[in-house]
């Protein structure tokens, strides 16, 4: 590790000053790295399969949807990418000895603990399109019709993003059936290139998943993104917009955005060739959010979408940002569902999306917020106590 860190001051290191001090910038870059690569080490995900869990607490069915190679692991030689959409599907166990928010994996060399870890009661592959579309369409007549769509971001294995979703759909209470994206990222945080190239690869994958829940009989599709993620969707739709696909992109029935990775200008542009962006539409954001501080740097730019601080650019689109910088802790990349109070607040309402496209005069019960407005956009900016001030 510390061979690691001197190889980040290294590759970051500029020309020193005549004062002899290093660039703010290069210190920066340099200090963000070093973090981010520290939490890369602690231990990754992996899909342990422990029928017994199902006995200590009733798991969530996830369906999934995957253009990862079959049996991807981690092992940098290995291309992620599979040019076929995989079908499976998932129940997750979510251990009853843990804080709202929290993940966590069997420790190494030690049996899996149902009690303390995540784990897998019930595997299933579907060998065909046929064959998804049956369960899930099961599945969805007995959920009203609405499914939950999941698009986890950068640096993620198939089983982060699954667990990951399991916690936000057990801490959150969200109804309708849950389908998990998964794309082929790299799951490495040196990868930041390959995963940008992998969410352009993703996208038919994508718009095909959607089709079939589509086909499978979801009247309502709901789209939660994380990180670049973000930036698949968006790239997504605005495919089905250009490509005419009304059948699926009217039962798009919202999107949430958190963190998102995206370059501002490219989502304004995004939104532009979508047209009417589907409601509600809403972005999490924060301005202490680490890993898009760091982001920024790498292309060059003062922000990216998910850490914007002047939210003028946006005002003329229909959509709300949510800004959670207040209640934003460690790496403030994933707020909304790592924040043990914000979700306490968010389970209290049968729909996080309906609460936050609800009446805004302070009667929604989420948190203490102050509400801007300004044209198209709408700006909440929540606070960690009942009294919301500006920012």
């Amino acid at each position: 590790m510390v061979l690691l860190l001197k190889g980040i001051w290294a590759t970051f290191r500029v020309r020193q000053t005549s004062a002899g001090t290093f660039s703010s910038h290069a210190i920066r870059l340099a200090a963000l790295a070093a973090t981010l690569l520290l939490a890369s080490c602690a231990q990754r995900g992996t899909i342990t399969v422990f029928p017994a869990a199902a006995d200590i607490s009733p798991p969530l069915k996830i369906y999934v949807g995957s253009t990862r190679t079959p049996d991807d692991e981690l092992d940098e030689q290995t291309n992620p990418r599979s040019d076929q959409l995989h079908f499976a599907r998932y129940d997750v166990s979510v251990p009853p000895d843990r804080e709202p928010g929290e993940i966590s994996f069997p420790k190494r060399y030690s049996p899996p603990d149902p009690t303390t870890d995540f784990l897998v009661s019930t595997e299933m592959h579907y060998a065909t399109v046929t064959g998804f579309r049956s369960e899930i369409g099961q599945a969805l007549a007995r959920n009203g019709r609405e499914a939950v769509v999941f698009v986890h971001g950068y640096n993620n294995t198939l089983a982060e993003g699954l667990y990951r979703f399991a916690q936000l759909g057990h801490d959150l209470r969200i109804p309708g059936v849950l389908v998990h994206y998964s794309w082929p990222s790299r799951a490495n945080v040196l990868a930041y290139a390959y995963d940008r190239d992998s969410v352009l690869f993703a996208r038919d994958g994508f718009e095909k998943l959607l089709g079939d829940l589509s086909a499978a009989g979801a009247e309502r599709i709901i789209i939660v993104a994380h990180s670049m993620g973000s930036e698949l969707v968006m790239e997504t739709l605005r495919q089905m917009a250009i490509g005419a696909n009304t059948n699926v992109m009217r039962r798009v029935a919202g999107v949430v955005l958190i963190s998102p990775d995206l370059d501002v200008d490219v989502f304004r542009s995004e939104a532009a060739r979508i047209g009417t962006l589907p409601q509600p539409f809403v972005i999490f954001t924060s301005r202490r959010d680490r890993v898009l501080a760091l982001g920024a740097l790498l292309s060059g730019e003062s922000e990216r979408l998910g850490n914007l601080q002047d939210t003028a650019s946006l005002e003329s689109l229909d959509l709300t940002v949510v800004d959670v910088s207040a209640v934003s802790e460690g790496t403030g990349h994933f707020v909304p569902g790592t924040s043990a109070a914000l979700l306490t607040l968010f389970g209290q309402e049968s729909r996080l999306l309906d609460a936050l496209a609800s009446d805004q005069s302070g009667r929604t019960g989420l948190v203490s917020y102050l509400v801007l407005s300004a044209q198209g956009a709408t700006r909440i900016v929540l606070a960690p106590a009942m009294a919301a001030t500006a920012p």
